[in-house]
């Protein structure tokens, strides 16, 4: 008898920025497993669906390592956040100032410039020709990485409202004449915009469930988040949240989801079969970004007024630990193998290294000015920061 295993894992220029570039916290405020066994006289053949997403860098623990600067990027960018799928590409959010997405190998050599003009007709979502652009302000990936999805904070053309504004209600953008921004997605193959999905008022964060069936988006100005059926592309619920939500992190099991209330200072706790919020955690003023230890039980926050990173215990809904890393934490990132922490200081030109297991910092290194978004790549164990003023540094962890 031959065995076949078959695992399945789920696990310095001036810019418009969401509230969370300003230092008033107010205003801006995976592992399951199965194992078939087959019996066959055919050759042994190994097959597995691990997500390049939980991919961890051979050599040691990534606490046991060190930052050190291997490139800075530039040309016509400024990037308000930077993703790596973990499979050899990394894209690059320009916002409006430049109207793109650019896309990188892992090495840091751009592959394509992608424009965020799109023809809304030809996405069944106008009946004439309507050329619109958008503002691509964050990114996530499937978990094969096949796809990637790209939030636009505000839509320009025919049919689209003004600017939006950071500082927002749902009453007040909709009686300013803001209109209903737009999702795209980016097939990471032929990198080209494939899909466009409408969203709500000012999207902000995107996330992707562990299991690829369903896309979340945090809307700012419509204080909701958007549940997306990611097979049909069709929004299938509308959670209502407070004041005013970024943040998204999927639990492994892909049962809860996890928004930062960056208006406020609790972490919502959304239940993805009912839609509905059934918890909120305190975890402090001007709460940004949110990830998950690979397990699912433990939650690391951002505190953007606070320049602080707080462990939070999902069992007990409390705060067990905490850091500070610099002036106005923005974006922050965790290590494939959950062991540790990298957080971009805003206002402090840094990023922070963290070990996940007792906060304490283990690095801190300078920037440029304004970094603002981070992420990891675990193909290769490098971690990418955006510098919102035109650059990308990519450092290694060795």
């Amino acid at each position: 008898m031959v065995v076949v295993l078959v695992a399945w894992v789920a696990v310095a220029v001036v810019r418009r920025d969401d509230p969370s570039d300003a230092a008033t916290p107010a205003v801006e405020v995976d592992t399951g497993g199965g194992v078939a066994e087959t019996t066959t006289t055919e050759p042994p053949t190994t097959t597995s669906t691990t997500s390049p997403l939980l991919h961890v860098p051979a050599g040691p623990p990534t606490d046991q390592r060190r930052l050190t600067n291997l490139r800075t990027v530039g040309g016509a960018i400024t990037p308000k956040s930077v993703v790596a799928g973990g499979a050899g590409k990394v894209i690059a959010q320009n916002m409006m100032y430049q109207h793109s997405i650019t896309v990188y190998d892992e090495n840091g050599e751009l592959l394509k410039t992608i424009p965020d003009s799109v023809d809304l007709a030809a996405f069944g979502l106008a009946t004439t020709p309507t050329v619109v652009k958008g503002a691509p302000v964050e990114a996530a990936f499937t978990p094969d990485a096949k796809h990637a999805y790209v939030t636009n904070y505000s839509m320009y053309g025919p049919g689209q409202g003004p600017e939006g504004l950071d500082s927002c209600t749902p009453s007040s953008a909709k009686a300013k004449g803001d209109t209903d921004s737009y999702a795209y997605r980016i097939d990471m193959d032929t990198l080209e915009i494939d899909q466009v999905i409408k969203v709500g008022m000012v999207p902000k964060y995107v996330a992707v469930t562990h299991d690829g069936s369903k896309v979340l988006v945090s809307n700012w100005c419509s204080w909701d988040l958007y549940v997306i059926d990611a097979a049909s592309g069709t929004v299938t619920a509308t959670v209502p949240l407070p004041a005013t939500p970024r943040g998204i992190a999927v639990s492994p099991d892909n049962s809860t989801a996890y928004v930062t209330i960056m208006g406020g200072s609790t972490l919502a706790q959304v239940d993805l079969a009912t839609n509905t919020v059934t918890r909120q955690i305190p975890v402090g003023s001007n709460p940004r970004h949110v990830v998950l230890d690979p397990t699912g039980s433990i939650a690391y926050v951002s505190l953007n007024s606070g320049g602080q990173v707080v462990k939070v215990d999902l069992a007990s809904g409390t705060v067990v630990d905490r850091a500070g890393t610099g002036q106005l934490a923005r974006s922050l990132a965790i290590s494939s193998d959950g062991l540790s922490l990298y957080v971009v200081n805003y206002g402090s030109a840094s990023m922070t290294k963290l070990r996940a297991s007792d906060m304490s910092v283990l690095q801190t290194v300078p920037t440029g000015e304004h970094p603002i978004g981070v992420t990891y790549d675990p193909l290769t164990g490098n971690v990418w920061v955006a510098i919102y003023g035109g650059s990308l540094m990519i450092f290694q962890d060795a």
